[in-house]
């Protein structure tokens, strides 16, 4: 929080997503009429956060610009300013670029173009999958975090600048996703409506962000968590690849397949939990509670 009480912000509104520890109370006690704290009516998942939180900014506040950033993340000091002296007018939506707190470039962050719209990036993502890097063929190189704006397909909900008009002309996230792709399905589509969105990589966040890794794989932890991912994936593959999703699927399936030899004593469980996931995603079923995902997970 104190970084963003730092910069030239006009508001900031903070969704509480039904924290119990007495986030809410503090929020509300900080002495700075710039924060603006909602209280969700329970545990929205980051999806329906980003959603709840950008509808009360517009309905609230009607900016002209808005920036949205999950609560482990923060911009760099300066990044603001940045922003305000930039020339904007070419853009729907801006992208930063986000790091580790070790300065490293947090991959979960690196912007996308999406292989199924262009040729060359299919192409060069085809052939890193066979050596199982297909992530290097489609996300944007380290090359352009040093380099001047890029024009992207997709990115996330870290570092994200939306124009008012953006937003009155695509709408709001889809919260009912709870977690994961959101911010994927909601950027590509700014691009298929044929609005443009420009990474700009001296415009800087830092994330310090929770999400184990084991080599090469990334593990759901919580195991719940895996529902989320097979499910929402499936719908920006299905978003993204068009006419190719079922090639894609079945490619994605025995990756996710694959995984499982990493969870161990839990193993049984991520099956569990990407099947749900598949199932659902497959027939584009978005409204399952959370609180049957949860069971899911623990049931024996």
């Amino acid at each position: 929080m104190r970084r963003l009480l730092d910069e030239p912000c006009d508001r900031i509104v903070v969704v509480d997503n039904g924290s119990s520890d007495g986030t809410f109370d503090w929020l509300r006690s900080l002495n700075d009429p710039r924060v603006h704290a909602i209280a969700a009516p329970g545990n929205l998942g980051g999806a329906g956060g980003f959603e709840l939180g950008l509808r009360k900014a517009v309905e609230l506040f009607n900016p002209e610009w808005l920036v949205i950033m999950d609560d482990d993340a923060r911009p760099e000091p300066g990044c603001f300013t940045q922003f305000l002296e930039k020339d904007t007018s070419g853009w729907d939506a801006v992208s930063a670029a986000v790091y580790l707190k070790d300065g490293r470039i947090c991959e979960m962050n690196r912007p996308t173009i999406n292989p199924f719209w262009h040729l060359p990036t299919f192409c060069r993502t085809a052939v890193k999958s066979l050596v199982g890097k297909s992530r290097v063929g489609f996300h944007i190189s380290d090359e352009a975090y040093k380099a001047g704006p890029v024009e992207i397909d997709a990115t996330s909900f870290v570092g994200l600048f939306l124009s008012r008009e953006t937003i009155q002309k695509a709408g709001y996230p889809d919260g009912s996703l709870f977690i994961y792709g959101d911010d994927v399905l909601y950027t590509l589509g700014l691009r298929k409506s044929g609005m443009r969105i420009g990474f700009l990589p001296d415009l800087k966040f830092e994330h310090d962000f929770n999400r184990t890794y084991n080599g090469d794989a990334s593990l759901c932890n919580p195991i719940w968590k895996a529902y989320y991912t097979a499910r929402n994936m499936l719908l920006v593959y299905r978003f993204a690849a068009g006419i190719l999703f079922w090639p894609a699927f079945f490619f994605i399936l025995l990756k996710w397949l694959s995984a499982g030899r990493h969870y161990g004593e839990v193993r049984r469980t991520y099956y569990k939990m990407v099947w749900h996931g598949v199932k659902d995603g497959l027939i584009g079923k978005r409204s399952r509670p959370h609180s049957e995902v949860t069971s899911l997970a623990s049931a024996l």
